[in-house]
Protein backbone atom coordinates (compact mmCIF):
# COMPACT_ATOMS: atom_id res chain seq x y z
CA UNK A 1 0.00 0.00 0.00
CA UNK A 2 1.50 3.62 -0.80
CA UNK A 3 2.37 5.64 2.18
CA UNK A 4 1.58 8.84 0.69
CA UNK A 5 -1.42 10.10 -1.35
CA UNK A 6 0.36 11.04 -4.14
CA UNK A 7 2.21 8.37 -4.08
CA UNK A 8 -1.46 6.45 -4.53
CA UNK A 9 -3.06 8.27 -6.66
CA UNK A 10 0.16 7.64 -9.39
CA UNK A 11 -0.17 3.55 -8.43
CA UNK A 12 -3.80 4.11 -9.32
CA UNK A 13 -2.62 5.02 -12.70
CA UNK A 14 -0.04 3.40 -13.42
CA UNK A 15 3.07 4.74 -12.49
CA UNK A 16 3.93 3.02 -9.18
CA UNK A 17 4.37 -0.10 -10.63
CA UNK A 18 7.46 -1.59 -9.41
CA UNK A 19 9.15 -1.86 -13.40
CA UNK A 20 10.21 0.40 -15.85
CA UNK A 21 6.68 0.67 -18.11
CA UNK A 22 6.11 1.93 -21.44
CA UNK A 23 6.42 5.48 -21.11
CA UNK A 24 9.85 7.00 -21.17
CA UNK A 25 10.47 8.24 -17.72
CA UNK A 26 8.46 6.44 -15.52
CA UNK A 27 11.23 4.66 -14.18
CA UNK A 28 9.63 2.99 -10.98
CA UNK A 29 11.06 1.06 -7.54
CA UNK A 30 7.96 1.77 -4.86
CA UNK A 31 6.82 5.05 -6.42
CA UNK A 32 9.41 6.47 -9.12
CA UNK A 33 12.87 6.01 -9.23
CA UNK A 34 15.89 4.94 -6.50
CA UNK A 35 15.75 6.16 -3.11
CA UNK A 36 18.26 8.45 -2.07
CA UNK A 37 17.14 10.63 1.29
CA UNK A 38 20.43 12.19 2.74
CA UNK A 39 18.11 13.47 5.97
CA UNK A 40 14.50 12.83 7.02
CA UNK A 41 12.07 14.60 5.72
CA UNK A 42 8.48 13.36 6.00
CA UNK A 43 7.01 15.83 9.04
CA UNK A 44 7.29 19.33 10.18
CA UNK A 45 9.25 18.02 12.71
CA UNK A 46 11.89 16.77 10.04
CA UNK A 47 11.97 20.02 8.21
CA UNK A 48 13.02 22.31 11.50
CA UNK A 49 15.04 20.09 12.90
CA UNK A 50 17.31 19.18 9.38
CA UNK A 51 16.50 22.25 7.06
CA UNK A 52 18.67 25.50 6.98
CA UNK A 53 15.61 26.74 4.83
CA UNK A 54 11.98 26.26 3.78
CA UNK A 55 11.34 28.11 0.08
CA UNK A 56 8.81 28.50 -2.40
CA UNK A 57 11.14 28.20 -5.55
CA UNK A 58 10.81 27.78 -9.33
CA UNK A 59 13.19 26.56 -11.79
CA UNK A 60 14.66 28.99 -14.10
CA UNK A 61 17.08 26.43 -16.06
CA UNK A 62 18.84 23.33 -16.04
CA UNK A 63 21.69 21.72 -17.39
CA UNK A 64 23.54 18.31 -17.51
CA UNK A 65 25.87 17.78 -15.03
CA UNK A 66 27.97 14.60 -13.46
CA UNK A 67 28.17 12.68 -16.82
CA UNK A 68 28.84 8.86 -16.11
CA UNK A 69 30.41 6.55 -18.93
CA UNK A 70 29.96 2.95 -18.62
CA UNK A 71 32.15 0.64 -21.00
CA UNK A 72 28.90 -2.30 -20.59
CA UNK A 73 25.65 -2.67 -20.09
CA UNK A 74 22.42 -1.34 -21.89
CA UNK A 75 23.34 2.36 -20.59
CA UNK A 76 25.98 3.74 -22.49
CA UNK A 77 26.16 7.03 -20.45
CA UNK A 78 23.71 8.73 -17.67
CA UNK A 79 23.81 12.31 -16.26
CA UNK A 80 22.74 14.58 -13.86
CA UNK A 81 20.91 17.86 -13.69
CA UNK A 82 22.10 21.43 -12.23
CA UNK A 83 18.71 23.06 -12.30
CA UNK A 84 19.08 26.79 -11.06
CA UNK A 85 15.97 27.83 -9.21
CA UNK A 86 14.47 31.73 -8.25
CA UNK A 87 13.67 32.02 -4.65
CA UNK A 88 10.06 33.18 -4.98
CA UNK A 89 9.65 32.97 -0.87
CA UNK A 90 11.60 32.53 1.81
CA UNK A 91 9.14 30.88 4.57
CA UNK A 92 11.75 29.60 7.46
CA UNK A 93 14.76 30.01 8.51
CA UNK A 94 16.76 27.87 11.97
CA UNK A 95 18.24 30.46 13.79
CA UNK A 96 21.56 29.83 12.66
CA UNK A 97 21.60 28.47 9.11
CA UNK A 98 24.75 26.96 7.85
CA UNK A 99 24.32 29.20 4.67
CA UNK A 100 22.31 31.78 3.64
CA UNK A 101 19.91 31.25 0.59
CA UNK A 102 20.14 33.72 -1.86
CA UNK A 103 17.80 35.11 -4.43
CA UNK A 104 18.47 32.19 -6.58
CA UNK A 105 20.06 28.95 -6.17
CA UNK A 106 21.32 25.55 -7.75
CA UNK A 107 20.45 22.07 -7.04
CA UNK A 108 21.87 18.63 -8.31
CA UNK A 109 18.28 16.78 -9.26
CA UNK A 110 17.72 13.39 -11.46
CA UNK A 111 18.72 13.63 -14.89
CA UNK A 112 18.76 11.50 -17.97
CA UNK A 113 20.07 7.75 -18.94
CA UNK A 114 21.26 7.11 -22.76
CA UNK A 115 20.41 3.26 -24.14
CA UNK A 116 23.67 1.76 -25.88
CA UNK A 117 21.54 -0.10 -28.92
CA UNK A 118 19.00 2.57 -29.67
CA UNK A 119 20.33 6.66 -28.38
CA UNK A 120 16.67 6.06 -26.36
CA UNK A 121 16.75 9.27 -23.39
CA UNK A 122 15.31 8.31 -20.46
CA UNK A 123 14.43 10.37 -17.67
CA UNK A 124 15.42 9.54 -14.12
CA UNK A 125 13.51 10.25 -11.33
CA UNK A 126 13.87 10.74 -7.07
CA UNK A 127 11.78 8.17 -5.23
CA UNK A 128 7.85 9.83 -4.68
CA UNK A 129 8.88 12.89 -5.04
CA UNK A 130 8.81 15.73 -8.01
CA UNK A 131 11.55 16.05 -10.28
CA UNK A 132 12.13 19.50 -10.30
CA UNK A 133 11.35 20.69 -13.57
CA UNK A 134 10.96 24.31 -15.48
CA UNK A 135 7.60 25.58 -15.50
CA UNK A 136 6.75 24.59 -12.26
CA UNK A 137 6.80 26.13 -8.61
CA UNK A 138 8.36 24.00 -5.94
CA UNK A 139 8.09 23.98 -2.17
CA UNK A 140 11.57 22.94 -1.17
CA UNK A 141 13.69 22.35 2.54
CA UNK A 142 16.92 22.90 1.89
CA UNK A 143 20.18 22.00 3.88
CA UNK A 144 23.57 22.72 2.83
CA UNK A 145 25.73 19.65 2.86
CA UNK A 146 29.47 19.72 1.56
CA UNK A 147 29.47 23.30 -0.56
CA UNK A 148 25.52 22.49 -2.13
CA UNK A 149 22.28 22.94 -1.18
CA UNK A 150 20.44 19.31 -0.93
CA UNK A 151 16.41 18.79 -0.52
CA UNK A 152 16.50 17.03 2.59
CA UNK A 153 14.93 13.84 1.07
CA UNK A 154 11.97 12.86 -1.00
CA UNK A 155 9.17 14.63 1.48
CA UNK A 156 11.44 17.60 1.20
CA UNK A 157 9.95 18.59 -2.11
CA UNK A 158 6.31 19.34 -2.47
CA UNK A 159 4.67 20.74 -5.68
CA UNK A 160 3.79 23.91 -5.44
CA UNK A 161 2.17 25.54 -8.81
CA UNK A 162 -0.34 28.33 -8.00
CA UNK A 163 1.22 28.41 -4.46
CA UNK A 164 -0.98 25.43 -3.56
CA UNK A 165 0.25 22.68 -1.93
CA UNK A 166 0.59 19.57 -4.16
CA UNK A 167 -0.18 21.29 -7.37
CA UNK A 168 2.19 20.62 -9.71
CA UNK A 169 4.56 18.32 -11.42
CA UNK A 170 5.46 14.96 -9.62
CA UNK A 171 7.25 12.41 -11.09
CA UNK A 172 6.98 13.85 -14.43
CA UNK A 173 3.90 14.04 -14.48
CA UNK A 174 1.45 17.06 -14.08
CA UNK A 175 -1.25 16.53 -10.84
CA UNK A 176 -3.94 18.75 -9.24
CA UNK A 177 -4.55 18.73 -5.96
CA UNK A 178 -8.03 17.14 -7.09
CA UNK A 179 -5.55 14.24 -8.13
CA UNK A 180 -3.87 14.11 -5.12
CA UNK A 181 -6.87 14.73 -2.46
CA UNK A 182 -8.25 11.20 -4.87
CA UNK A 183 -5.11 9.72 -3.65
CA UNK A 184 -6.01 10.39 -0.33
CA UNK A 185 -8.51 7.26 -0.20
CA UNK A 186 -5.37 4.66 -0.43
CA UNK A 187 -2.58 6.46 1.75
CA UNK A 188 -1.98 5.45 5.15
CA UNK A 189 -4.46 6.99 7.91
CA UNK A 190 -0.90 7.70 10.09
CA UNK A 191 0.64 9.42 7.13
CA UNK A 192 1.92 12.96 9.10
CA UNK A 193 3.78 14.40 5.92
CA UNK A 194 3.87 17.73 4.72
CA UNK A 195 2.75 16.79 1.54
CA UNK A 196 -0.74 15.58 3.02
CA UNK A 197 -0.73 18.09 5.90
CA UNK A 198 -0.21 21.12 2.62
CA UNK A 199 -2.65 19.45 0.28
CA UNK A 200 -4.24 22.68 -1.17
CA UNK A 201 -2.45 25.24 1.25
CA UNK A 202 -0.79 28.18 0.75
CA UNK A 203 2.11 29.91 2.25
CA UNK A 204 0.12 30.72 5.17
CA UNK A 205 -0.52 26.96 6.21
CA UNK A 206 3.27 26.25 5.84
CA UNK A 207 4.45 28.72 8.34
CA UNK A 208 1.85 27.59 10.92
CA UNK A 209 3.03 24.09 10.49
CA UNK A 210 6.59 24.95 10.52
CA UNK A 211 5.73 27.55 13.81
CA UNK A 212 4.41 24.93 15.48
CA UNK A 213 6.95 22.07 15.03
CA UNK A 214 9.46 24.68 16.04
CA UNK A 215 7.64 25.11 19.30
CA UNK A 216 7.42 21.23 20.33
Amino acid sequence: MPTRPVAAVLAAVGVAAGVLVGRPGLESVAGCGMSGDFYPSQTAKDWVSYADHVVVASPTREQETNRRNYSKGAIAYAMDRLVSFRTDSRLWSRTSPRHAIGSDFDVVAPGWEVYRSSGTRVAQMATDAPRLQVGHTYLLALRWREGAWVVLGEGGAVPFDDHTGDQGEWCGRVLSKEDVAEGERFSRHADHSMEKALLGQNEQAVQRALDGASRD
